[in-house]
C-alpha cells in the first residue's frame, strides 16, 4: 500500500481530525500547527494569534481507497470556507481555512475545487477565502490534542 499526505486547516483541529479519521482510506491523522514563523510552537503560543500558524490536521491516505478530490470535498463540507480567520465561536488566524499542498497535483486540484465550488454557487454570494499554500514544517501538537474527541468518547465538537 502506498500512502500520500494531505494537510488541512478548517478551524479547531479536534473535530476536523475526528471527521477525517472516519473516512475509509485515511490511514493516519495527526493534529498540529503549520504555516507560521515560530519553531516548535506550543498550543499556548499558537493561541496568541501571533505566530502565524494554523491549527491543521495532517493525513496519511491510500489514494487507491480515497482520492484527494474526495478529501477536498470533505474539507469543504467540514467548515465554512467563507469566514476569514474564524470558525463558529473560534476566531483568529490559527482558525483560518487553509490547504497545505504536498505536490503540484494537489495544488492544481485544490484550486480547481475552489473554482468549481465558486462556479456552482455553493456558497451563494460569499467568497471562498481558503488559502492554498505549499506544505511547510508540520509541528505536531501536544499529545493531549491527538485524537482528543475519541479519547473523550465524543464524535464531534462542531456547533
Amino acid at each position: 500500500m502506498s500512502t500520500e499526505k494531505a494537510t488541512f486547516g478548517a478551524g479547531c483541529f479536534w473535530g476536523v481530525e475526528a471527521a477525517f479519521a472516519a473516512i475509509p482510506g485515511v490511514t493516519a491523522t495527526a493534529v498540529g500547527y503549520e504555516g507560521g514563523s515560530l519553531d516548535r510552537p506550543t498550543y499556548k503560543d499558537v493561541c496568541t494569534d501571533k505566530t502565524g500558524h494554523a491549527e491543521v490536521v495532517e493525513l496519511g491516505f491510500d489514494p487507491e481507497k480515497v482520492t484527494y478530490d474526495k478529501l477536498l470535498e470533505a474539507f469543504f463540507e467540514l467548515h465554512d470556507p467563507t469566514t476569514l480567520n474564524r470558525q463558529g465561536p473560534d476566531w483568529g488566524a490559527q482558525y483560518r481555512s487553509a490547504i497545505f499542498f504536498h505536490s503540484p497535483e494537489q495544488a492544481a486540484q485544490a484550486h480547481a475545487k475552489i473554482e468549481q465550488l465558486t462556479t456552482d454557487g455553493r456558497y451563494k454570494q460569499r467568497k471562498i477565502v481558503t488559502k492554498v499554500e505549499p506544505a511547510q514544517t508540520f509541528w505536531r501538537a501536544e499529545e493531549y490534542h491527538q485524537r482528543y474527541l475519541e479519547k473523550r468518547g465524543q464524535a464531534s465538537c462542531h456547533i
